[in-house]
C-alpha cells in the first residue's frame, strides 16, 4: 500500500486548501485519469450553464474512475483543474472539499479560453497512487 505524505518546504507558503507537494513511497500502481467533464447519458455536456452541478459530476466521475482502479479519493496525489471562467473558483471550493476534504492534494487551477465543447465549464484531470 502506498504511503502518501502531504508537505510544504520551510519558507514556502502553505495554503489551507491544497498541498504544495506530495511524497509517495511504496506505490505499486499509478492511475492517470484523463480530464473528466460533465457528460450526460448520451455523451453530451450535462448541466449546461450550471457550474456547481458540472463540478459535482466531474468529481463524481473522478471518484468512480479511482475506485474502479482500486483506490479511493485519498489515493489522489495531484489534480489539474481547468475553468472557462475564473470567477467560478469560489463555487469550486465547496464541491472540491465535498470530495477531497479541506486540504486537497497538490493542485493546479487555470482559466482556459475554452474546453472541447463550449457548454463545458470545468475539466479536472487527476493522478492517484495505490
Amino acid at each position: 500500500m502506498a504511503k502518501i505524505d502531504h508537505y510544504c518546504a520551510p519558507g514556502v507558503f502553505n495554503p489551507s486548501t491544497y498541498a504544495q507537494a506530495v511524497k509517495v513511497t511504496g506505490a505499486q500502481t499509478i492511475l492517470f485519469l484523463a480530464g473528466q467533464v460533465a457528460y450526460d447519458d448520451k455523451g453530451q455536456p450535462a448541466h449546461r450553464g450550471d457550474f456547481t452541478a458540472q463540478a459535482r459530476e466531474v468529481f463524481r466521475a473522478i471518484k468512480a474512475q479511482v475506485e474502479a482502479g482500486g483506490g479511493t479519493m485519498a489515493s489522489i496525489v495531484k489534480i489539474n483543474t481547468y475553468l472557462t471562467d475564473i470567477r467560478h473558483r469560489q463555487e469550486l471550493v465547496p464541491v472540491r472539499e465535498e470530495f477531497l476534504g479541506k486540504k486537497s492534494p497538490a493542485s493546479t487551477l487555470v482559466a482556459v479560453a475554452a474546453l472541447a465543447q463550449p457548454d463545458w465549464l470545468i475539466e479536472v484531470e487527476a493522478i492517484a497512487v495505490i
